[in-house]
């Protein structure tokens, strides 16, 4: 069967193609609009559909609208029943009847598309799948899924056996621990279902002081569930606005302040720690039910590595995999994976996260040739690089086919010398972010373990690692204030480019670790294209382009 699975209900649409089992295509809307997140997560959106992400699947696997065998929606507005608690009572309605109307919707985007050939798939079914059914290895293991809100719940634990998902707990709404994070996002001044990121971050400068409060208002139930209930943030730290200013109330008390004070910080790490800690009974709780030693994890949740680290160091699983794109966008594959589950196809493992567009050399050069840019084909490019970033050059690197998911994996990425610490401020000026956010390295698998303490491999920076003592002023860049790292590990089998890359920096500075940051500016969503790379390359003081095989030199382009 030929599948295309569709996420837009909330935030970050995406497509994807499933053809008999095997996942061809995924790539999210943000790419191609040049819109962050695709659109904001409020019902007026919910009618926005992933119409060039959704074409894009279909070109590239040589299909029209009409060969499509089935449309797997990852949302059941059947399930989101009038009235159910944590929905918008004024607006909830709206979603619905979007979600409803999104067949015809869709046959309208995509001439051809059968509109009968619609399938809901319930949210957290379709992150669940994303997760265990993409997973490496035997398909069989437990699935936790902990994100913002579905149809009626915010998240559900379970089992696959066969392939075939026995549900075991689901907590149902308002009680959200993806919800709680993003009300603190929003109460220190950050994008909320954006920037939640940025608060795990500042959760390293904290102590959790408040730790104790946060016990009170967030506890595991004996169901395998969990309780959320009403918190004050404002009781405990007094509320940022987005323009760094204080507010109490609707009264500003400071403007334009854009540090954070220290029970900002220490807001942050409290509700981390207490994150992290229900994170461990809802898994223990899991685990003693089925007895598994595999876990599978999906939902926006899923993203905070910070947590994830804490899960295996409990050691309740031996082996946890975090779906890359965990987020909303990869319930676009989850669907699609579901439905071809359901159909009796055998289901491939997600072959990695490049599964977005690429470019052939040719095409490349064609763009690089209409930019009327000079730019050079070195006989070895990853030496041509390596030598650049040893000069403590910033290098755009563009490469392969896109990554599927939030992290750079050495496709559309920034990289730099980890050895020289000012290189953390230079990159975080560069992208225009603050100053508080660490950036992350790859490293040589077979280096990994010399220098990095948690779970090995880690090809998509889902896990923060404990640097060595003896490493840590070595790669100073790349070692965030608790000593920590996020870090992607990359073998020749996998990335045999970047491996390469990896090898040449080594051998001229005994350093098996490059800094490696998504490609993009603040606001803006990773670059996906040519045009995207050029654009970033001639608005940030990058060094170096290294597109395809090709290099383009800043001092030349900008020479005289």
């Amino acid at each position: 069967m030929r599948i295309l699975g569709i996420n837009s209900i909330f935030h970050d649409p995406a497509a994807a193609l499933v053809v008999d089992g095997r996942v061809v295509a995924a790539t999210d809307e943000e790419r191609f609009s040049r819109r962050k997140h695709g659109k904001r997560p409020v019902p007026f959106s919910a009618w926005e559909l992933p119409e060039m992400a959704a074409r894009w699947c279909l070109e590239h696997a040589g299909l029209e609208a009409g060969d499509i065998d089935a449309i797997a929606y990852s949302y059941d507005p059947g399930l989101a029943a009038r009235g159910t608690p944590g929905h918008d009572r004024h607006w909830e309605q709206l979603r619905t009847l979007y979600a409803q109307r999104a067949p015809y919707f869709l046959a309208t985007a995509l001439p051809g598309i059968d509109a009968g050939s619609f399938r809901y798939v319930p949210h957290h079914i379709a992150h669940a799948a994303s997760a265990a059914l993409a997973a490496p290895g035997p398909g069989d293991g437990d699935v936790l899924v902990l994100d913002g809100r579905g149809e009626a719940h915010s998240h559900l634990s379970g089992t696959y056996r066969d392939g075939v998902l026995t549900r075991l707990s689901a907590q149902a709404l308002p009680h959200s621990l993806g919800l709680m994070y993003e009300e603190l996002t929003q109460h220190l001044g950050f994008l909320r279902s954006s920037d939640e990121y940025k608060v795990m971050a500042l959760a390293s400068y904290g102590e959790p002081r408040f730790l104790d409060e946060m016990r009170k208002r967030v506890r595991a139930t004996a169901d395998g569930g969990f309780a959320v209930d009403p918190i004050d943030w404002g009781a405990l730290a007094k509320a940022r606005r987005p323009d760094g200013g204080i507010t109490e109330g609707d009264t500003v008390i400071t403007k334009g302040d854009t540090e954070m004070t220290d029970d900002h910080a220490d807001l942050a790490a409290s509700v981390q720690a207490r994150l992290e800690e229900v994170i461990l009974d809802l898994a223990a709780w899991l685990q003693g039910r089925t007895g598994s030693r595999r876990l599978s994890m999906a939902g926006g949740v899923a993203l905070n590595c910070v947590a994830n680290s804490r899960l295996a160091e409990a050691g309740i699983y031996d082996e946890i995999w975090v779906q890359p794109a965990a987020g909303d966008a990869g319930t676009a594959l989850g669907a699609a994976l579901h439905l071809a589950q359901e159909a009796g196809e055998p289901i491939e493992a997600m072959p990695g996260a490049a599964l977005g567009r690429g470019w052939d050399d040719w095409e490349l050069a064609a763009r690089l040739d209409a930019a009327r840019i000079p730019y050079e084909r070195p006989d070895d490019l990853a030496a041509a690089v390596a030598d650049a970033l040893a000069r403590n050059e910033i290098v755009a690197w563009f490469q392969g086919r896109s990554e599927w998911g939030p992290r750079a994996l050495g496709h559309r990425s920034l990289l730099a010398h980890p050895g020289h610490p000012g290189n953390l401020e230079r990159l975080n000026a560069v992208k225009g972010r603050e100053q508080f956010r660490p950036i992350a390295p790859m490293v040589a698998l077979d280096h990994a373990a010399e220098i990095f303490e948690g779970p090995l491999p880690s090809p998509y920076m889902l896990f923060v690692h404990r640097v060595k003592a003896e490493w840590r002023d070595r790669i100073a860049a790349v070692v965030h204030v608790d000593g920590t790292a996020r870090i992607q590990t990359v073998s020749p089998a996998d990335d045999p480019l970047v491996a390469d890359l990896l090898e040449a920096f080594r051998v001229r500075t005994g350093l098996p670790v490059v800094v490696n940051t998504s490609l993009n500016t603040a606001g803006r969503p990773m670059v996906d294209d040519p045009r995207d790379a050029l654009e970033c390359f001639g608005s940030a003081p990058v060094d170096l382009l290294a597109i395809g095989p090709y290099v383009v030199r800043r001092r030349e382009v900008f020479a005289g």
